[in-house]
């Protein structure tokens, strides 16, 4: 009889149109600030996801910027390349080691004429991208593996062969050719001959094994001495990374634009992000605001019948216990559907993204979930208070 008697007075003080406001404005604001909480997840995803890592972008070539002030000084302070190591956004370094001595290579083959002055630069065999067993040299190896970029074979395929009337050549045909490489330096010639083994998207020079670099450059070098690199490689999560950009601004460095141009739209995203964020958390704050007031006003229209059935003898605590019933329900419900229409959004979104080579998880975030668990534990707390207050079960139960 009692829930009966508090459900009908409870119905005609609150309203239907007043209380679908409420809950309407309610499951706006969780919408939003679990759309946000989902957002950063798979924001963070696409940017550190082992799957969407770009084994190019993510391996800076990195070297001074060349001015009228420091020509013939562009080497890298050791302080300098301690201070890179430290960053960030830098997981490993690696010296790309210059030739110093003259080479040049020819073709062996006569259907093939091809001849040119050429240097060779070495690095660290884990910043190659070339998988190959042949990657390797000692002085009684019986040929030079080399590494091309291919922007190299490009130039010669549609500039270099139309104006000296010389076939164009696939990357395999290049592969079965054999070179003659010649060095020169501190009054010895040496030749040997040159293989072609792979070509590198990542690095535009003409690549040696470290050893065969070492080897050549004491025995070849007019100087032994050593020099500090003037060009490195790094091995970045993110080469969008605002931080890297500004930092290499900032040290007078530079890298390949088209790999980092993306930091300024990554500041452009990170902007509209935190601004999703916010825009949820102040909308939900001012649903809760919407809803406890929602609250309170029903509950103080139908005070005086509320002290009557307390003063008939009615525990307060039972009529508090009812109207927790009555309002947080709802609250559970729209939290529910909230989650519901993110985890359609998010699998169609997958799905559709799948379709532009982009890998992002159909599952919703953990993140999101327990978000959801959080806006529940913060609803419950503020229903419980309001009512709680309302009732001044306090002063009533004195």
């Amino acid at each position: 009889m009692l829930n009966q008697l508090l459900k009908k007075l409870i119905r005609n003080s609150a309203g239907q149109a007043k209380f679908a406001l409420a809950v309407i404005g309610l499951s706006i604001a969780i919408l939003l600030i679990l759309s946000a909480v989902q957002l950063q997840s798979n924001y963070y995803e696409l940017l550190n996801g082992k799957k969407n890592q770009d084994s190019i972008a993510n391996f800076l070539v990195v070297n001074k910027s060349l001015t009228d002030q420091n020509v013939g000084a562009s080497s890298l302070s050791l302080s300098q390349l301690n201070d890179l190591k430290k960053q960030p956004f830098t997981e490993s370094i690696g010296t790309l080691t210059a030739s110093r001595f003259k080479a040049s290579i020819q073709s062996n083959s006569a259907l093939f004429p091809f001849y040119t002055d050429i240097a060779f630069e070495s690095v660290p065999a884990e910043f190659i991208d070339v998988n190959t067993k042949d990657w390797h040299w000692d002085e009684h190896s019986s040929s030079l593996p080399i590494i091309v970029p291919n922007q190299f074979l490009d130039f010669y395929n549609f500039q270099y062969s139309f104006s000296q009337n010389l076939p164009q050549l696939t990357p395999q045909v290049v592969k079965m050719v054999s070179f003659k490489v010649t060095l020169q330096g501190s009054g010895q010639t040496f030749s040997l001959n040159g293989r072609v083994v792979g070509f590198s998207n990542r690095i535009s020079s003409m690549l040696v094994p470290q050893n065969f670099m070492d080897w050549a450059n004491t025995k070849f070098s007019a100087t032994n001495s050593f020099q500090q690199p003037s060009r490195v490689i790094i091995k970045t999560k993110d080469p969008g990374n605002p931080a890297l950009t500004n930092y290499l601004k900032k040290e007078g460095l530079i890298t390949d634009l088209d790999k980092t141009r993306f930091s300024r739209y990554r500041q452009v995203v990170d902007f509209v992000v935190n601004i999703s964020s916010i825009t949820g958390f102040l909308m939900f704050t001012f649903a809760l605001l919407i809803f406890s007031l929602f609250i309170q006003l029903t509950i103080s229209s139908c005070k005086e019948e509320i002290e009557l059935l307390i003063l008939i003898g009615n525990s307060p605590k039972s009529i508090g216990r009812f109207l927790m019933k009555r309002f947080f329900p709802p609250n559970v419900l729209i939290v529910l559907i909230g989650l519901l229409v993110i985890t359609i959004a998010q699998y169609f979104l997958a799905d559709y993204l799948i379709g532009k080579q982009i890998i992002l998880t159909p599952i919703i975030s953990w993140l999101t979930i327990f978000g959801a668990v959080l806006l529940l534990i913060v609803l419950a707390i503020v229903n419980y208070y309001t009512i709680q207050k309302y009732l001044r079960l306090q002063q009533l139960t004195k």
